[in-house]
């Protein structure tokens, strides 16, 4: 296998859901698994099609409680193309399956390079002889409302008759994830089909309660000549094409599937499905288009190269390939923001969590126009977040943990546990820390871009309503002569109430606080450097009283943050908690990933015990250097000695069962700081996470694209130390011996492709000859200006730099 392909060699039946999922494709409009073509949904196979943004809610009744849910839709299935033999007495033999029918060998071939998927197999059938299939599909990357599906049948020894069925699927359902089989899944309705002689089926739909209407035309041709019979059937749900083509050894028969797909939320058309239709009319042949995609697929890795050696190269290749497949430069001109399980299944509902925490620091170097549109989308819902926290009778601006179509709370008020069957209050909607992660990427992004005119509009309103959220939420405890924030919930999942207590929330979590500190300290910033007639005019927008800020100023320096035992304090009370045996629970268990299932199945609860799903303290080394947490907590009034930070990384370590993929990389990047001995042991496994389905089952459902964009990131600023503030790139190399070398280029303040690369002793920095500025980096103990074809390279650990035109 080359570094650029993913190869799946022999049908493996239980192995099809991860397969399908790592196999989709899509081109950030819209997106579909690695199905096998022939198969329609069911217990093995699983061919879902998601366009970005396209939700629908709808009623489900559970446990004899009354919920909704909003889903992202699984749309009609436009992959089908089934075929079946007929008999030399002329007799139709059944429609061939991987299922039901005999493989004399299967290949699935994932092209990242190429953004293709081939798929070769050899079917023998007993009664008519060995037919010989070769598929290539695609989703353009350049139109983002085409895919294209070609077939290759060749017979081997035997001539005959084969037919050929291309069909739009309009009965589907949201099946993909199990333990939601209990919810109302059928989101699609009001199905249309039709045709187009001589070559077009069509189907148009609308989603039941978004009303969204979506269309799609599928035109079938052979071609190389091949004479046939068609004939088209258009039933209530599905609009199908048959084609009945003789066959012989050297008479292949090669058939193209050409798909077009348009909304109602679409942009310069006049109705879904007269774009679907005239578009389909006017698509390129399979080769033009394939000629096309791949051209467009090389400007986009030209754009987010990554050089890493070895088996992590080709797995962060992976990684990167569908991140861009999910958010692509099409999700500019698109209100959606970051799936958390990309578009790739609908685990989590296609909703939007934090994780475009993890994914914007990187696209933010590559694509900002990208990372731009995402803070569109939060800021479009910005009202909604203010009124979810006037609703609490707070001020500023509360973003819900789960977001979808127009930015209301989503989070599930119930979820099943399935070990235990029981369904459960779900509490999860108390991690209001999310508002700290859209400020964060408010400010990262125009820290790389230099966007200063987002900053002073769109981005400080949101900075602004998010710190005074916090502001509001934080209450003085003369006890303590400092303020609080109680009644939350921090990213360890685990701990959503005390134990017994008659009411949700925790008090104090160190990760909630400090980043609230964080971002009040911004919001302070900020207004001290906007020009006065911005400053004014965005007072008087947000309505915001000049004796607010004394009081913002005051609680980031006197927000109350918790230790034990030397340690940072994950919230307070933390100490009280009993400890876990956490050996006998590994002995027991082949995996404790799930810690709260299995408690809860065993009627005890995690949240009496020292047992974190995934990074919470910890999330602080992550997302900031050592020099700004220790900023961070000096302003609040303690000392976070280097022993401190390096007990707490011990003290967690040891009490993380790692139930999220964003754990691994979050340890990985600590410890690379922290202990480099122990580090790649968690960078491993966040890059193994989705390729080895680690969580049993779950990438089946989705790919994680907090995960991949995070390890992405890791190579990006974790192992190079980059940050990019005040106007320079600033520099503090991490050496982790596994990734001695890596390059990649970046994209910084106008300068286009900026290399960084890190070999052999020393990192490089690499300008591109331009009309730009230089660019200033700065080192720990020195910066440096590199103008527009120079290249800096600093040997390390010296950092001594020389240069050369």
């Amino acid at each position: 296998m080359s570094e650029w392909t993913w190869q799946y060699e022999g049908y493996d039946p239980a192995a099809e859901r991860l397969r399908e999922s790592l196999c989709t494709l899509g081109n950030g409009y819209f997106a579909t698994r690695g199905a096998a073509p022939e198969c329609r949904a069911g217990l093995v196979h699983y061919p879902g099609t998601y366009a970005a943004g396209c939700y629908n809610r709808l009623e489900s009744t559970v446990a004899g409680r009354r919920v909704v849910n909003e889903d992202l839709v699984n749309l009609p299935n436009w992959l089908l193309l089934r075929f079946r033999l007929r008999t030399a007495e002329g007799v139709w033999r059944p429609w061939f399956s991987p299922d039901t029918h005999s493989l004399l060998d299967y290949r699935v071939t994932l092209d990242l390079r190429r953004a293709t998927l081939t798929r070769a197999f050899r079917h023998r059938d007993d009664e008519v002889g060995v037919l010989d299939v070769a598929q290539i599909r695609l989703v353009h990357v350049g139109d983002p409302h085409l895919a294209a599906l070609r077939t290759v049948f060749t017979a081997e020894n035997w001539s005959g008759e084969i037919e050929i069925e291309s069909c739009l699927d309009g009965e589907v359902i949201n099946g993909n994830v199990h333990r939601y089989r209990a919810l109302n899944g059928r989101h699609v309705t009001r199905v249309r089909t039709g045709t187009q002689e001589p070559d077009t089926v069509w189907l148009s739909c609308h989603t039941s309660r978004s009303d969204i209407s979506v269309a799609m035309a599928a035109r079938t041709v052979l071609v190389d000549g091949s004479a046939a019979s068609s004939a088209f059937r258009a039933a209530r749900r599905r609009a199908v094409h048959r084609l009945v083509v003789p066959i012989a050894p050297g008479r292949p028969v090669a058939v193209e599937k050409t798909v077009t797909l348009h909304t109602s939320r679409d942009t310069a058309i006049s109705e879904p499905l007269e774009a679907a239709l005239d578009r389909v009319s006017t698509a390129s042949d399979f080769s033009s288009l394939l000629d096309s995609h791949v051209a467009g697929w090389e400007r986009l890795w030209r754009r987010a190269e990554i050089q890493v050696p070895g088996q992590a190269g080709r797995v962060l290749r992976l990684h990167l390939f569908h991140v861009l497949q999910t958010l692509s430069p099409h999700t500019a001109d698109l209100d959606v923001g970051v799936p958390a399980r990309g578009l790739h299944g609908e685990a989590y509902r296609g909703h939007v969590f934090w994780d475009e925490l993890f994914v914007l620091p990187y696209l933010n170097l590559h694509f900002p126009e990208i990372s731009r549109a995402l803070l569109n989308y939060r800021y479009r819902r910005l009202p909604r977040a203010r009124r979810a926290a006037a609703a609490l009778g707070r001020a500023g601006a509360m973003y819900p943990w789960q977001s979808g179509s127009d930015g209301r709370e989503e989070t599930q008020e119930w979820h099943l546990n399935p070990r235990s069957g029981r369904w459960l209050p779900d509490h999860s909607r108390l991690q209001h820390h999310v508002g700290s992660a859209i400020a964060y990427n408010v400010w990262q992004y125009c820290e790389a871009t230099g966007d200063t005119e987002f900053l002073h509009t769109k981005g400080a309103e949101m900075l602004l309503q998010i710190a005074r959220f916090w502001a509001d939420l934080a209450v003085f405890d003369s006890d303590t002569g400092r303020y609080r924030i109680r009644g939350v919930v921090g990213p360890d999942e685990y701990h959503d109430s005390y134990p017994g207590a008659d009411r949700p929330g925790l008090d104090d979590n160190a990760y909630t606080n400090v980043t609230a500190v964080w971002v009040l300290t911004r919001a302070l910033d900020l207004l001290r450097r906007l020009p006065t007639w911005r400053r004014e005019e965005l007072f008087d927008r947000v309505r915001l009283e000049a004796g607010e800020l004394p009081k913002w100023d005051e609680i980031s320096r006197r927000l109350l943050v918790p230790f034990h035992q030397g340690v940072i304090s994950q919230f307070a009370g933390y100490d009280d908690l009993a400890e876990l045996d956490w050996d006998a629970y590994r002995a027991r268990y082949d995996s404790i990933r799930r810690l709260d299932r299995i408690l809860e199945a065993e009627g005890d609860t995690v949240n009496r015990y020292k047992a974190s799903k995934q990074a919470d303290v910890l999330m602080l080394g992550y997302l900031f250097s050592p020099a700004e947490l220790r900023d961070l907590f000096r302003r609040l009034g303690y000392d976070l000695e280097d022993e401190v930070w390096r007990r707490t990384v011990d003290y967690y370590l040891q009490r993380t069962s790692h139930g999220s993929t964003l754990s691994g990389l979050v340890h990985g990047l600590v410890l690379a700081r922290a202990r480099r001995a122990e580090a790649w042991q968690y960078v491993q496994e966040t890059l193994e996470a989705d390729i080895a389905d680690i969580q049993g089952g779950s990438t089946g459902e989705g790919i994680h694209l907090g995960a991949m964009a995070g390890t992405l990131d890791l190579v990006q600023r974790g192992l190079t130390g980059l940050q990019t503030r005040e106007d320079a790139l600033w520099l503090d190399p991490v050496p982790l011996p596994a990734l001695s070398e890596y390059g990649f280029s970046l994209r910084y303040r106008g300068h286009w492709g900026v290399g960084v690369r890190r070999r052999r002793g020393q990192l490089e920095i690499v300008v591109p000859d331009s009309e730009e500025s230089p660019i200033r980096v700065v080192l720990a103990d020195r910066a440096v200006s590199v103008a527009p074809g120079e290249t800096c390279a600093l040997v390390l650990p010296e950092l001594t730099p020389r240069r050369r035109g």
